[in-house]
């Protein structure tokens, strides 16, 4: 698992648009990427609306906010449509970008354990470094939780 003050994994994935998004090209501001696991589920609706409602406070505070899951293109274009999503989602495919900030692994739910995506949250500063991370997050209430984190650096 990564930990603050690292630095963050380089990474390039696509988003909705199938345009390439890598962290070397956007370190220009504060970077939050929130991993979550699926697109249109309970869940991770509430967690992409949270941010959506935030994008513009985020924006305020000098960050960027990408959600990366495995899902492709076309269910984040239909996710996003849904339910008006403003905040980027990024699609991790092959999974590279998942296994390199430690997302991937091994999850129980009503006592079934499982491989799947972990829901973790990471800030990076201008530099590249780590200066929030957190694993197995809660998705009610966490984009204010993480828009003061970002208010802090």
């Amino acid at each position: 698992m990564l930990e603050k003050n690292q630095n963050a994994p380089e990474f390039s994935v696509i988003n909705a648009r199938g345009e390439s998004v890598s962290l070397s090209k956007i370190l220009d501001t504060t970077v939050v990427l929130y991993f979550y696991p699926k697109d249109d589920t309970s869940g991770c609706t509430i967690q992409a609306n949270e941010f959506t409602a935030l994008k513009d406070s985020f924006a305020d505070s000098g960050a960027v906010v990408y959600g990366i899951s495995k899902d492709d293109t076309e269910s984040h274009c239909k996710f996003i449509d849904k339910f008006n999503l403003t905040v980027e989602l990024l699609s991790d495919l092959d999974g590279a970008m998942c296994e390199a900030y430690s997302t991937w692994g091994e999850k129980e739910k009503n006592g079934v354990k499982k491989m799947g995506l972990i829901r973790s949250t990471f800030v990076i500063d201008k530099s590249g470094v780590l200066r929030y991370v957190e694993y197995g997050v809660s998705a009610k209430d966490h984009a204010g939780k993480i828009l003061e984190v970002v208010k802090g650096l």
